[in-house]
C-alpha cells in the first residue's frame, strides 16, 4: 500500500473528511472542521518526500513551481479525493474526501466546438486564492478575517445594529450572560442572557474557525450587515465558555478638524517624507486619528495612499486625482511585514500602517520613511518617550545603536493620546501629548537620552508641541473634562 493510500485509509477509519500534511508536523485530520486527535509521528523528509512524489507527476510539479499552488481530483480506494498542494520549496498538502451526492448531476447541454481554454484537462485546475476563502486561509498562518457568504444570525444582527445605533464602541457576548455594550468607555448591560452564543458562532464560522476555538485558539473575523454597519469579531474561550468581543467599525475616515485635536496636528501632514507615530493604550482612538491624518494628507497631496490594517476600519472619500489602496491583514496579505515589503513596490506617496507589531515591521516602516514616503503608523505605548524606548528595546542590544540613528533621522512626530469622558455632554474627548522631532530631540534619540525628551516637549510650544499635563489643564479650564478625570489620566500617563 502506498503512503498516500495508507493515510487515506486512516482518514476513513476515523471518519475524518480532511487531512493536512506538512514537513516536520504530524498528519492533521479533521472531522467537520474539528480536529481528530490521533497520535502519529511527524512527517520526516523521506516520508514527506515520498507522499509528494506519489501525488505530483512531472507536469504537476511544473505547474506547482510556476504557479505556487495547484489542485486536482484523484480517484483512490476510498473514492474521490481533492488534492491541494502549495509552496513548491516545502509542499503543504491538503486531502479532502469528496462525498458522493444522492442526487444525480444533470447532464451538460451539448455545446458547439469547445474553445482552447475549455479543452484544458479539468483535473489540473489552478487554485484561485481570492475566490477560495479556505485556501486563502491555509496560505496564511493568520486566521482569515472575512465571513464570506455566511449570513449573520437574526438575533446577533439585532444586537449589532443596536450597538451601532447607540454609538457603542464594542459589544461583548458570552455563554449564559447578558450582552454588554461599551458606550463612551462605560460598560452597559442589556437585558437577559443571550441565548446560544455557541450557535451564533457556529453559524458564522467555517469548520476551520470552529476547530481553532475547540483547540483553545481564538478567531478574528470581519462582519458586514445589510444595514451597512461593519464590525471586527474576536471569538475566544474563557471560564464562562465561548466569549465574543465585537468592535464597531466606522464608515468614512473623519475630518481631522472634527476630532477636537490640537490645530498643530494639521502641520504633520505637510512632511514630504518620514514617520509620524500615533500611540496610546487600547481604545484610545489611535486608528481614528491615523485615518483622519491620512485623509487630510490625501486632500493636501492627492497622491497614492496604501494602507495596511487589521481589519480595514475606515473608507476614504474620493479626493481629486488621489488613489487609495486598502489591504487587510489575513485577507489581502498575510502580515504587516509582508504588506510593507509589497508596498515599497506599489508606488505609494503615503502609507498608513495600522500597527507596528515586531522588529521586522518597524524596520520596514523606517525604511519606507527614509526612502521618500510619508508613513503614518500606530504603536501601543503610553507616551512619546516610551514609544521611542519601545521601538529601540524591541531589538537586541547589538542593533539598538543603529535603530536609534535610523529613528532619529526618520521620525517626524509622536502623538500620544487617550480618550476621556466629557463633562459638558455625552461622548469622549482626546487629551494629547505631541512631540515634534527637531534637532534637539533627534540628538537625544541618537544618544540614547530618551527621558530628556520630556524637556524638549515642555519648551517646544512654539513648534506645536504640547505636554499631556497642559492638554488636560486646558480641557479642565474649558469645562470639558472633570478635574478628577484629568488627575487620573495624568497618573496613568506617568505609569
Amino acid at each position: 500500500m502506498s503512503h498516500v493510500s495508507g493515510l487515506l485509509r486512516v482518514m476513513v477509519d476515523h471518519d475524518a473528511d480532511e487531512l493536512v500534511l506538512r514537513l516536520g508536523s504530524p498528519p492533521a485530520f479533521t472531522r467537520s472542521g474539528l480536529p481528530v486527535k490521533l497520535f502519529m509521528r511527524p512527517m520526516g523528509p523521506d516520508r514527506h518526500g515520498q507522499v509528494v512524489k506519489e501525488l505530483l507527476d512531472d507536469e504537476r510539479r511544473m505547474l506547482l513551481a510556476g504557479q505556487g499552488e495547484i489542485a486536482y481530483e484523484r480517484e483512490d480506494e476510498i473514492g474521490r479525493v481533492l488534492v491541494e498542494v502549495k509552496n513548491p520549496s516545502s509542499p503543504r498538502i491538503r486531502l479532502t474526501r469528496l462525498r458522493a451526492t444522492t442526487e444525480a448531476e444533470p447532464e451538460p447541454e451539448p455545446s458547439p466546438e469547445p474553445s482552447p481554454a475549455a479543452a484544458a484537462p479539468p483535473a489540473l485546475r489552478l487554485v484561485a486564492p481570492a475566490s477560495d476563502p479556505e485556501v486563502a486561509a491555509e496560505r496564511s498562518a493568520l486566521p482569515p478575517v472575512s465571513t464570506g457568504p455566511r449570513e449573520v444570525p437574526t438575533a446577533l444582527r439585532a444586537l449589532l445594529d443596536h450597538a451601532a445605533e447607540r454609538g457603542a464602541s464594542d459589544l461583548h457576548l458570552a455563554t449564559g450572560e447578558p450582552a454588554v455594550l461599551r458606550v463612551d468607555g462605560r460598560l452597559l448591560q442589556l437585558g437577559d442572557a443571550v441565548p446560544d452564543v455557541d450557535g451564533m458562532l457556529a453559524a458564522l464560522l467555517d469548520g476551520e474557525g470552529m476547530g481553532r476555538l475547540a483547540s483553545g485558539g481564538s478567531v478574528d473575523r470581519a462582519l458586514a450587515l445589510p444595514s451597512g454597519h461593519r464590525f471586527r469579531l474576536a471569538a475566544y474561550r474563557c471560564d464562562q465558555g465561548l466569549a465574543v468581543a465585537l468592535r464597531v467599525l466606522r464608515r468614512a475616515a473623519p475630518e481631522l478638524g472634527s476630532l477636537h485635536l490640537p490645530p498643530s496636528l494639521d502641520e504633520l501632514v505637510g512632511f514630504s517624507h518620514g514617520l509620524v507615530l500615533v500611540v496610546g493604550p487600547t481604545g484610545s482612538g489611535k486608528s481614528t486619528t491615523l485615518a483622519a491624518l491620512a485623509r487630510r494628507a490625501l486632500e493636501r497631496r492627492q497622491g497614492v495612499l496604501v494602507t495596511l490594517e487589521d481589519p480595514i476600519e475606515y473608507t476614504f472619500p474620493q479626493v481629486g486625482g488621489a488613489l487609495v489602496r486598502q489591504r487587510e491583514i489575513g485577507r489581502h496579505v498575510p502580515d504587516f511585514a509582508t504588506g510593507l515589503r509589497d508596498a515599497l513596490r506599489e508606488d505609494p506617496d503615503l502609507m498608513l500602517v495600522g500597527e507596528m507589531r515586531d522588529p521586522e515591521s518597524i524596520q520596514l516602516a523606517l525604511t519606507a520613511a527614509e526612502t521618500g514616503h510619508l508613513v503614518f503608523a500606530s504603536l501601543h505605548s503610553r507616551s512619546a518617550t516610551s514609544a521611542v524606548e519601545r521601538i529601540v528595546d524591541s531589538y537586541p542590544p547589538e542593533r539598538q545603536r543603529q535603530i536609534r540613528v535610523q529613528l532619529a533621522d526618520a521620525l517626524r512626530a509622536v502623538v500620544s493620546q487617550r480618550l476621556l469622558a466629557r463633562r459638558d455632554g455625552p461622548g469622549r474627548i482626546p487629551a494629547v501629548e505631541v512631540l515634534r522631532v527637531n534637532r534637539a530631540a533627534a540628538a537625544l534619540i541618537r544618544d540614547g537620552k530618551t527621558p530628556q525628551l520630556v524637556s524638549v516637549i515642555q519648551t517646544g510650544g512654539a513648534e506645536g508641541m504640547i505636554t499631556l499635563e497642559r492638554s488636560l489643564d486646558e480641557l479642565v479650564r474649558a469645562g470639558r473634562v472633570h478635574a478628577r478625570v484629568a488627575r487620573t489620566a495624568t497618573e496613568d500617563g506617568h505609569a
